[in-house]
């Protein structure tokens, strides 16, 4: 406590994953390529979705809407990552720099999970109202859904994070993470956190809870509709698109669970490090890999797109 009195500025910095030197360089180049990975590949479902007409569908307009959150949200997290990891006594940040990488990580992360519960509507009505389905899911539909995921968690992101940078914080500390997240920040703070503890619950219950529970109704329709279908290639196709799909709420929802919905007594930083890992790395990059290798339109559109350029 005596600490909160210091008048000079804040800075942060972040917990190493090791001590070693040669552990140090692997988990540097494995985050590297992770993140390589992750920005060229949805820049890539971005553009070829972008610019193939053929694709020019809201089944298709929510996928390149998630891939331009996962570029956004890598970028936020990765590159301090990386330095950190390199050099963590030397990488530090400042307490408003540690606001604004929180804020961007709760407002485009709640917003990539109200954008998978769309993406579930999409995939709800094309399978269990195809004929309906052009009528239901119209343009304006889809961007405001899309609109409101982004305004979601915007209203999110600003709740949280104002809140948390108001509390007194001590001198320069170690966040228990390889970023600004809200649960070791607030453990920093030198003042009682029970208020912004149970209003955290609230914001992961609205963002993660709501969502998975409309995402799981959605599926039992769309599994009853697939069961009752004549046609075994309609089936294979319906459970090709809706497994990619599956897949993402899973590694998102499931993450995202496991920190944030569990009682803050219970949060271990060396469990939170390695679940935070699969969502921050890991979900990003298997993204373009998943919808590319199980959506043969997707797939067709990549091919045409690498003849193009090779041709070229």
């Amino acid at each position: 406590m005596e600490d909160a009195n210091q008048t000079g500025p804040i800075h942060f910095h972040f917990r190493p994953f090791s001590q070693l030197p040669e552990v140090q360089v692997l988990i540097f180049v494995t985050f590297l390529i992770m993140y390589v990975v992750s920005v060229s590949g949805n820049t890539s479902i971005s553009l070829i979705i972008g610019t193939s007409r053929s694709l020019h569908t809201p089944m298709y307009f929510f996928l390149a809407s998630l891939a331009a959150l996962e570029i956004c949200y890598s970028c936020t997290i990765a590159p301090l990552t990386l330095a950190s990891v390199l050099s963590p006594e030397k990488t530090l940040i400042s307490l408003p720099g540690c606001a604004a990488q929180m804020f961007f990580f709760i407002f485009l992360g709640s917003a990539d999970c109200m954008l998978l519960a769309a993406m579930a509507y999409d995939r709800f009505v094309a399978i269990c109202h195809p004929l309906r389905y052009a009528l239901l899911m119209s343009w304006r539909l889809c961007a405001q859904l899309a609109l409101g995921s982004l305004v979601l968690g915007f209203i999110s992101a600003v709740q949280l994070t104002i809140l948390i940078f108001r509390l007194p914080f001590c001198s320069s500390k170690e966040v228990g993470m390889f970023y600004c997240d809200v649960l070791p920040v607030m453990r920093l703070a030198c003042a009682d956190t029970r208020v912004h503890e149970a209003t955290l619950f609230v914001v992961g219950v609205t963002v993660l809870t709501i969502p998975f529970l409309l995402i799981a109704l959605s599926y039992v329709f769309i599994v009853a509709a697939i069961v009752k279908m004549r046609s075994a290639e309609g089936r294979h196709k319906a459970f090709s698109t809706c497994s990619s799909h599956l897949t993402m709420v899973l590694l998102q929802y499931g993450g995202g669970s496991l920190i944030y919905l569990c009682p803050s007594s219970s949060y271990s930083p060396e469990r939170g490090q390695v679940v935070s890992v699969v969502y921050t790395f890991i979900t990003p990059m298997l993204n373009p890999l998943i919808y590319s290798m199980r959506n043969r339109e997707l797939k067709d559109a990549v091919k045409r797109a690498m003849r193009r350029f090779l041709s070229s």
